[in-house]
């Protein structure tokens, strides 16, 4: 099997972006992140299913399974392209209520976190 040079270039690109802007400290930029990353992965599992085939479904066609697409690829990037979706309305929905509680958009680091973090280094140096 033989993939597309450029899609896969396109993919690496579009994931180092997605991870570069799920590291920020940005609500919108996580969550453009979080695009970014799941409409590679959905490229990637396109890419890696094989080339384009007939139907597998077309009436009356006595097609063998060889020349065939594979619809489970199909499948699994619609699931996860509405997974996604709902995952960008709530984190819309938390960014939103986030904003009109602090009307900010930036992510701090809460001092209890830290008191943890610290507390815990006490408590075991090696890690």
């Amino acid at each position: 099997m033989s993939a597309n040079l450029s899609m896969l270039i396109a993919i690496g690109a579009l994931t180092a972006c997605g991870v570069y802007l799920l590291l920020e400290r940005v609500v919108s930029k996580m969550l453009l992140g979080l695009l970014l990353l799941s409409n590679a992965v959905n490229l990637l599992i396109i890419t890696m299913a094989g080339p384009d085939g007939k139907p597998p479904v077309l009436p009356g066609s006595n097609t063998s399974p060889a020349g065939m697409a594979d619809p489970l690829a199909q499948a699994m990037v619609l699931t996860a392209i509405v997974i996604t979706m709902g995952m960008a309305a709530f984190i819309l929905t938390l960014a939103y209520r986030a904003y009109m509680l602090t009307t900010t958009e930036d992510v701090h680091k809460d001092p209890e976190d830290t008191r943890i973090a610290v507390g815990r280094e006490r408590e075991d140096p090696e890690h």
